[in-house]
């Protein structure tokens, strides 16, 4: 089994929802250490161990409740040859950032998304357009997606061209993202929103739908547009009062 420092950088890195148990304070003799930790899930430990399975049980039937209130809490696990108070810390699931298409302000976005506290995937259903690339773990299938979103998700899709725009934000909805981005101005976007109008999707959804998109920083290059969409997503999640570009 891995170190827990080493699973604990590696599964926040990867946005992953993760809850930690220290112990700090033993009374009696139990089968433990000051300092001894493990790493949990909600449903599985993941790495480590509190010196003994009763405590990493008790720790683990604790750690979805634990997870879900966000909040660090001390806990007393016990055992006939003493006790342990354990410091249990969680740690919240980054937000999911889907980005739709290969393309270079793609690139950028999987790249500086992590920095701005966002776990990105891309999603792009053409093989032919990750050619000469080296995208990481691409989606191939718009059918995969409930497996890789979690509960807070944002969205961009970053090539207006995509024959299969429209089936991408269908497959998406389901899921209720916090924000749907179109690169483009309403000009190349406005015909996919009245397809997606055309299929039943409510006007107040489709509303919701913002492009172009990107805060007014004067933007030309692939990084720049970039920045400018993760400084909205920003706002967005913390609640800030960034102006997105006009319609016009």
């Amino acid at each position: 089994m891995p170190s827990v420092e080493k699973e604990l950088a590696r599964r926040l890195s990867l946005g992953e929802e993760v809850v930690l148990a220290t112990v700090i304070k033993l009374d009696g003799k139990p089968p433990s250490h000051q300092g001894a930790k493990v790493l949990l899930s909600r449903t599985a430990t993941l790495a480590g161990t509190l010196g003994c399975s009763e405590f990493d049980s008790a720790a683990l039937a604790e750690a979805g409740e634990i997870a879900q209130s966000g909040a660090p809490t001390l806990r007393t696990y016990r055992h006939d040859l003493g006790s342990i108070e354990v410091y249990v810390e969680p740690h919240a699931a980054a937000p999911t950032l889907v980005v739709f298409a290969a393309t270079p302000v793609a690139a950028s976005l999987l790249r500086l998304a992590p920095e701005a506290g966002f776990r990105a995937i891309l999603v792009e259903t053409r093989p032919e357009r990750l050619l000469g690339a080296d995208w990481q773990d691409p989606i191939g299938s718009l059918k995969n997606l409930g497996a890789i979103v979690g509960a807070d998700v944002y969205a961009v899709h970053t090539d207006h061209d995509a024959e299969d725009l429209v089936e991408a934000l269908e497959a998406l909805l389901p899921h209720k993202p916090r924000f749907i981005g179109l690169v483009g101005s309403r000009r190349h976007t406005g015909h996919h929103l009245e397809a997606l109008r055309a299929k039943g999707v409510p006007d107040d959804v489709i509303g919701r739908i913002q492009s172009p998109v990107g805060l007014d920083l004067g933007a030309t290059t692939p990084g720049e547009i970039a920045i400018s969409i993760l400084a909205g997503l920003v706002a967005v999640r913390k609640g800030g009062s960034g102006g997105w570009k006009s319609a016009q």
